[in-house]
């Protein structure tokens, strides 16, 4: 007999109700509960295996979130017509539930988890991205899988300077302010977003309306739980432990790590060196250690260096590069670094260096962007590669992962706010290659890009930079360190990741991943304060570099001129099943690209030379153009007949050169006169207007004879 489903809801605020249901849908897994708001619904499923896989040594946590088209009354567009692997949109959704979980289950915790998120029904107006961890945090609270604590996701946009907890698409279109945030009841744990050059303390504010819609989220997953009746969490196999033998390693290796922290050394020689020194201890175990004991003695190792680096800079207030926490490394930057691309630039920052180009494409380049709701195309696209040389690795190239889509993405949300208008009409796409990685790369891409798009003529009103923080705490005396520009091994050891892009006037973009309980609001003001100090010092070096866009673009990137038309003249410029256009991009070597906008035809002519840019145009607005009485027009000779000649004087429009018009002198034949295809300028002297016709005249621009009577005026 099926069980009765249980549920709870809850108002987001102006009016909206959401709803949480678990015991009807996936009743197998170990967590499942579906979240509604409108006709949007999502259901999250958990399962985890009940023992660690044998030698497990790092928890293996799977977050996907996936949308069904059918769920907006769509078939795919793919050739199988069936959902195939995650889109980027997908990814970055999966990345933001992923983030904000991690940090829930315990440390030992080594079980196998598999969290799937699904749309299943959508709603135009309703954003399933800021309900996807709600759902995901649901189905946890519901299981008996261990997690220390139950979180929520909101997006915060501003509006018409007002702040609104999960805006609909309708008001995020007029956003200039959008993040979702990750918190438990206490702390944050999650921040990514962008915005329109807002202030550090309008970021604070948004994530204070953020905590607290989140806090009623929370309270609605608890009392979700208490409805289930669940009683307690899972015992689960720990780690083995050996408490002599993390002391005989602490003993041996604590002192010679420190030395080699504080050495100030680059990253490869430190490494070097603390791998030699691991390799020391395990010889020192003595070749009757067993292979358990060797791993363990490793972990422990890489447990007291976490330990020892983060007191050396608690305490000596020193890094492992030597500079202070506030101090940002040497900066190096050169655009038109390469011949051949439409823009470039290299970017140097310590150990971390971007090469980055942008092309510049017609509309016809274009990106299509889908999910299950909503299908549409960008002209702005950022690709981020992260090569294994770049750490001096050797792995296997695959297709980009989720960190290669998750950074490439930071960097375009940053960049695209000084992008110009959809007026604009070159598709732009930047390519960051990354040739050496030891920081943070993404705002490498960040700099280098916006460096790269000055240098390519791209009208980008100011240059963006970014920056990569870090905090390290000490809960037993409340000591913290904020660092400026941190390492990797920084990161790898540090309590925060926190990037934040921005102009000299602003923030841009941000994105930020915390590991632990209690970070105060006081500390995340001090810690963006830093960064703008941070940030400012990396943008005076770069425009230093190029300190505004180049007038023009490149003499080898595509010419464009854009023109608009009335609509009725479109069907013109086309021609009959685009034979006039064909024509005109064939004889010109031109990319010509028309949109209807309201009552204009917009019209866009690429080319990769002048000369053909300027055919094109003239030959558009021939098209176009109304023939005036009193204009003269070099024409083409069409067609030649006894009694004149017929002759085109604007692309598609041609008019009758009367014999007794060719000249002066009287002609009694056309022999001999004229030929097709010769030039000829004429004068429009009348228009018919009872048959439309056109009256030319060639005599009337040449010298007239003395003593010849004057014309009759053309009627």
């Amino acid at each position: 007999m099926l069980s009765q489903p249980i549920s709870v809801t809850f108002d987001i605020g102006g009016g909206r109700e959401v709803s949480i249901e678990t015991g009807r849908l996936a009743r197998q897994a170990d967590g499942a509960v579906t979240v509604r708001q409108g006709n949007c619904i999502i259901l999250a499923t958990v399962v985890a295996n009940k023992e660690p896989k044998e030698g497990q040594s790092f928890f293996p946590l799977v977050v996907d979130y996936n949308e069904k088209f059918a769920s907006a009354g769509r078939i795919p567009g793919s050739f199988f017509k069936r959902e195939g692997k995650l889109s980027d949109y997908e990814v970055l959704v999966s990345r933001l539930i992923d983030r904000a979980l991690r940090p829930l289950f315990p440390e030992d915790y080594l079980c196998d988890v598999q969290v799937l998120i699904t749309l299943i029904s959508s709603d135009k107006e309703v954003m399933p991205d800021a309900l996807a961890c709600l759902a995901a945090s649901a189905a946890l609270a519901v299981s008996d899988v261990p997690i220390k604590e139950i979180i929520s996701e909101v997006r915060i946009g501003r509006v018409e300077g007002q702040l609104i907890v999960n805006p609909t698409r309708t008001e995020l279109a007029k956003a200039d302010m959008d993040f979702i945030i990750g918190a438990t009841s206490k702390n944050l744990m999650m921040v990514e977003g962008e915005a329109e050059q807002c202030s550090e303390e309008d970021l604070v504010k948004a994530l204070e309306v953020a905590h607290e819609a989140i806090r009623l989220q929370i309270k609605a997953q608890e009392e979700l739980r208490a409805k289930v009746g669940v009683a307690g969490k899972r015992d689960y196999t720990k780690p083995e432990q050996n408490t002599e033998l993390q002391q005989k390693v602490a003993d041996f290796a604590k002192d010679k790590i420190y030395q080699i922290s504080r050495s100030a050394s680059a990253k490869h020689d430190r490494t070097d060196a603390i791998d030699t020194l691991k390799d020391e201890l395990i010889t020192s175990l003595g070749e009757e250690a067993e292979d358990d004991v060797k791993k363990l003695a490793k972990k422990y190792f890489d447990d007291l260096q976490w330990e020892v680096v983060r007191n050396m800079i608690l305490d000596d207030r020193i890094r492992l590069d030597g500079r202070q926490l506030d101090q940002v490394r040497p900066l190096n930057m050169e655009v038109d670094v390469l011949p051949s691309p439409h823009g470039s630039a290299l970017f140097t920052r310590g150990e971390t260096q971007s090469l980055t180009t942008v092309t510049l494409g017609t509309p016809l380049d274009e990106l299509l962007v889908e999910s299950a709701a909503v299908s549409d195309y960008t002209k702005f696209i950022l690709h981020y590669n992260f090569p294994p040389f770049s750490t001096g690795e050797v792995k296997m190239m695959r297709a980009p992962g989720r960190r290669e889509v998750g950074h490439g993405n930071l960097a375009m949300r940053s960049l695209k706010q000084m992008m110009p208008g959809n007026e604009y009409p070159y598709t732009v796409r930047i390519v960051s290659d990354i040739l050496e990685s030891n920081g943070s790369s993404s705002m490498a891409t960040v700099c280098a890009g916006s460096l790269a798009l000055m240098d390519a003529g791209v009208p980008f009103e100011k240059h963006v930079s970014g920056v990569a923080m870090g905090l390290i705490t000490r809960p037993s005396d409340g000591k913290y360190a904020i660092l400026t520009d941190i390492l990797g091994d920084e990161d790898h050891l540090g309590d925060m990741d926190f990037k934040v892009t921005g102009t000299r006037e602003g923030i841009c973009g941000v994105q930020m991943d915390i590991k632990i309980d209690g970070l105060s609001m006081d500390t995340m003001r001090e810690a963006l304060a830093q960064a703008r100090n941070g940030r400012l010092h990396i943008l005076d070096a770069m425009y230093e570099a190029i300190g505004e866009a180049r007038s023009e673009v490149k003499p080898h990137a595509p010419r464009m001129e854009k023109l608009f038309i009335d609509k009725e003249f479109i069907g013109a410029v086309i021609g009959p099943q685009g034979k006039i256009i064909q024509e005109i991009q064939r004889e010109t070597g031109t990319t010509i690209n028309i949109e209807e906008v309201g009552n204009y035809g917009e019209v866009s002519v690429f080319s990769p030379a002048k000369e053909g840019l300027e055919k094109a145009v003239a030959w558009i607005k021939g098209i176009v153009a109304v023939p005036e009485v009193g204009s003269v027009y070099e024409a083409t000779v069409k067609g030649i007949k006894e009694f004149g000649a017929f002759v085109e004087f604007l692309p598609g429009k041609q008019g009758l050169l009367h014999i007794s018009e060719i000249s002066w002198k009287r002609l009694e034949t056309m022999e001999g006169v004229l030929k097709e295809g010769e030039k000829v300028k004429v004068k429009l002297i009348g228009i018919d207007h009872k048959t439309g016709k056109f009256k030319l005249s060639r005599k009337i621009l040449m010298p007239k004879p003395e003593g010849r009577a004057p014309e009759r005026p053309a009627s």
